[in-house]
């Protein structure tokens, strides 16, 4: 069972705007069962759409369409798409009051213009846009499936979670789905291959595939099975799952959707403590992450962006002589600026990072990518030198995420 997505709009073309609807869509058919063969971007042009419409046919039972629905001249989508069918126009009353409705609670005037998007092909299925006013646009044509979506992705994501999702999954009885994503943190791909290349193998009877998903910072390893018995499906990832903590679970922070700063936010509020951090090279990144997640005023006290050897002294009570002789990137003044925030925000852990993230003032002694990092507790304070890259973004983010999983690692040894 195949699909194709097309995106349409010159602004994607132009790079104005990032398709990132494709990505989203793509994931929520792979859920199905469904295996997007091509993804294609196309200008706002009759020929360049009935083109790929032809050539999608010829490869996808599905094709999914989005952007140009809006109500402006620009906006040839939604004609096109019944010319291609040599279908007509007509003006579907529900869809027509679905508009109204929507200005109306806007405390907006509806002009003439706007009816044209209720203005659906004779022989589609149209869907309410509950959150707009451009619908989306069911077409069975020779047992193929043609929709047309707009562009706007929370539009879009609204129409497809309820109901297209549905409707797909009914029309062409996709099998059940299974997947298990591992996330790590602390080890490359290639590394851990080494460790899991056996368990890898033993997969293959159980019809499970493993895909390596590497990022700045973490790998993922996701875990797929299809079939029609869904309990021995789910059994048997599960049970390989459990395998795989068995060989790398010194390096398995969470699964699925999970995040390290979720993690680590819910570990502290499981265990009652309180979080400081002392930033220099990732300025203030660490912070960033922790106070995405709601709740984070629970555990984490605040953060000092300590970029100059100044504030490091002055504000953390690192010691000048130590910056001098060991420099601002070394392990006796990161484990200085955990235990300075510790004491001065008086919170049970504290994160420290100092390093040169790049891509200039690296040294021969401490090339660029080279970080420290530092947490302390009550217990003490621990600190480990790491050499990322010569990327700055990439060594800010893969120096966040080592810093959350040590704090991790030293919340889950505190008694």
């Amino acid at each position: 069972m195949f699909a194709e997505i097309i995106t349409i709009g010159d602004e994607i073309l132009i790079g104005q705007v990032i398709d990132s609807n494709s990505a989203w869509i793509a994931k929520q058919l792979n859920a199905l069962g469904i295996r997007v063969r091509q993804i294609t971007s196309i200008s706002d042009d009759k020929e360049h759409i009935f083109n790929a419409m032809n050539e999608a046919r010829k490869n996808a039972d599905l094709i999914i369409m989005t952007g140009g629905l809006g109500p402006t001249r620009d906006d040839i989508t939604k004609r096109t798409f019944a010319d291609y069918f040599n279908d007509e126009l007509i003006m579907n009353d529900r869809i027509l009051k679905g508009v109204e409705d929507y200005f109306a609670s806007k405390g907006k005037e509806m002009l003439d213009v706007n009816k044209y998007q209720a203005l659906v092909p004779s022989r589609s299925k149209p869907v309410q846009n509950k959150n707009g006013t451009a619908p989306a646009t069911w077409m069975e044509d020779n047992g193929q499936v043609f929709i047309s979506l707009p562009g706007v992705p929370y539009e879009m994501k609204a129409m497809m979670n309820d109901p297209l999702l549905k409707w797909i999954k009914q029309y062409f009885n996709t099998p059940f789905v299974y997947h298990r994503t591992v996330l790590t943190q602390g080890m490359g791909e290639s590394r851990i291959m080494g460790l899991i290349s056996k368990w890898e193998d033993s997969l293959e009877e159980h019809n499970i595939k493993l895909a390596y998903l590497p990022s700045p910072g973490m790998v993922r390893l996701r875990l797929s099975a299809t079939g029609d018995n869904q309990n021995r499906i789910t059994t048997a990832v599960d049970k390989k799952v459990k395998e795989l903590e068995n060989l790398i679970g010194d390096i398995i922070f969470g699964y699925g959707e999970d995040t390290l700063e979720g993690v680590v936010g819910k570990l502290l509020r499981e265990k009652g403590k309180t979080l400081s951090t002392a930033e220099s090279c990732t300025g203030g990144y660490i912070a960033h992450l922790i106070t995405s997640i709601s709740g984070s005023s629970d555990y984490f006290q605040g953060s000092i962006v300590s970029y100059s050897n100044e504030v490091k002294q002055n504000t953390l009570g690192v010691s000048s002589s130590d910056i001098e002789t060991h420099g601002a990137v070394s392990e006796e003044v990161v484990r200085q600026m955990a235990e300075g925030a510790r004491k001065t925000m008086r919170t049970d852990f504290a994160v420290a990072t100092s390093g040169v993230a790049g891509p200039n003032g690296g040294s021969d002694q401490k090339p660029v990518g080279t970080v420290w990092i530092a947490v302390s507790s009550k217990s003490g304070t621990i600190a480990k030198k790491y050499t990322f890259g010569n990327n700055r973004e990439r060594n800010i983010r893969q120096s966040a995420l080592a810093a959350l999983n040590m704090l991790r690692k030293e919340i889950l040894a505190d008694t």
